[in-house]
């Protein structure tokens, strides 16, 4: 899996806009194959950072989504940054749920 996310600072007289963009890419980002998820964040307290965060199930299919004509959408945005963004994709190999706060906190059997 890869977890991707950028996390911008936009003026606030385009944040408006760049959520509208950012939701739409998100929206349609879903239903391509290998999205697990794609979701768009505002911040709290901090009402100039927003952040576009997608789980990818293989490097290929992330690939082909940053190659796409929709991930322009998303490169426009970046554009509107204050300031250069914070872009990070992590590889995750391995994940778990619940069960490990049950081990951690001894209340398996």
């Amino acid at each position: 899996m890869v977890h991707s996310t950028i996390r911008m600072q936009i003026p606030r007289k385009r944040r408006g806009e760049a959520l509208k963009i950012l939701s739409s890419v998100a929206e349609r980002c879903r239903f391509e194959v290998g999205c697990i998820s794609c979701r768009v964040y505002q911040g709290v307290g901090v009402e100039h950072v927003v952040m576009l965060e997608e789980l990818w199930g293989r490097e290929e299919d992330l690939e082909r989504h940053l190659q796409s004509d929709e991930y322009r959408q998303v490169l426009l945005v970046v554009e509107m940054a204050l300031e250069p963004p914070e872009i990070r994709f992590n590889t995750i190999s391995h994940s778990t749920g619940f069960e490990t706060i049950e081990k951690a906190r001894n209340l398996t059997p």
